[in-house]
């Protein structure tokens, strides 16, 4: 067992005073058989009222809204997590799903037919090219080799970059750049796994390095895809690694740009662009 202490604030500040708008926090991590929440604080300023659900995806959501005006909205975020996920390859896959491909079975496609639609239609002719490179039809593989081979590619043949801009590459502008951020990269590799006829998901989190231990880190994007038998099943593309206990789990979705960790707005004149700051530091506490 891993103790891992997450620290995520973010901060906008405003010339003008504003009224922050609605707003909803992914930064609580998804509790199940392989991590748990030790304890947790968030602090919010402007005071908000706070309200939490459970979204469509079971992500646990923190719904903020406000009844006072700012110059400066802060959210600070500090949660001790217990991982034991220690054995990321430790898992069996149902026989019939051993070999690719296989079918899914009417129940399990039945829930699965929003992850195996693509997120993207532009340009699907590049996708399938460089899905070509490790499957063609007739060919049968080990399902978890194919997987191992195009998170491994995308992660040794694509420079990874820090980008500031909102939202996701489109995997055609990832294969045509070269290059991408972990969000880029896992939207590529789900519409590679969709493009199969694999469900799979888009996670958001943050991954430990322990070499930056105290370090500033950011947050972290990755995939899931469903093996009968073993379940959703992490890839960390920006890695080219199965997810493991450096990984911490806040939302999955079936899209990459419906999970941000904070989104929402303001109302009135902000007298210009708002300043951003973001500071994440991931740290093992011992275990």
């Amino acid at each position: 067992m891993r103790r891992l202490r997450i620290e995520h604030a973010t901060r906008y500040r405003y010339r003008n005073a504003v009224l922050p708008g609605p707003h909803k926090l992914l930064l609580r991590p998804r509790e199940g058989h392989d991590l748990r929440i030790e304890s947790s604080r968030l602090d919010i300023s402007p005071p908000c009222r706070l309200k939490w659900y459970r979204d469509v995806y079971g992500n646990s959501v923190g719904a903020a809204t406000f009844a006072d005006t700012a110059t400066e909205l802060a959210i600070v975020s500090e949660v001790v997590i217990e991982h034991y996920e220690e054995a990321p390859l430790d898992f069996i896959v149902d026989p019939h799903a051993v070999m690719f491909p296989f079918p899914y079975g009417p129940e399990d496609r039945a829930d699965l037919i929003p992850y195996l639609l693509p997120n993207s239609s532009s340009d699907s002719t590049a996708l399938s090219e460089w899905v070509a490179r490790f499957w063609s039809p007739g060919r049968i593989i080990e399902t978890y080799v194919l997987l191992d081979a195009m998170n491994r590619a995308i992660c040794a043949e694509f420079e990874y970059v820090v980008r500031e801009e909102p939202g996701v590459q489109s995997p055609a502008e990832t294969l045509r750049g070269r290059s991408g951020s972990c969000r880029d990269f896992a939207a590529l590799f789900i519409d590679a796994c969709r493009c199969l006829g694999l469900a799979a998901r888009f996670v958001s989190g943050y991954r430990h390095a322990p070499l930056l231990d105290g370090v500033h880190a950011a947050t972290h994007a990755w995939s899931e895809v469903y093996l009968p038998g073993a379940g959703w099943k992490g890839f960390d593309s920006t890695g080219g690694e199965v997810v493991g206990h450096h990984h911490i789990a806040t939302a999955v979705s079936r899209h990459p740009e419906a999970v941000p960790p904070v989104s929402g707005s303001y109302g009135g004149d902000p007298g210009g662009p708002p300043q951003i700051s973001v500071d994440v530091v991931v740290s093992d506490v011992g275990g």
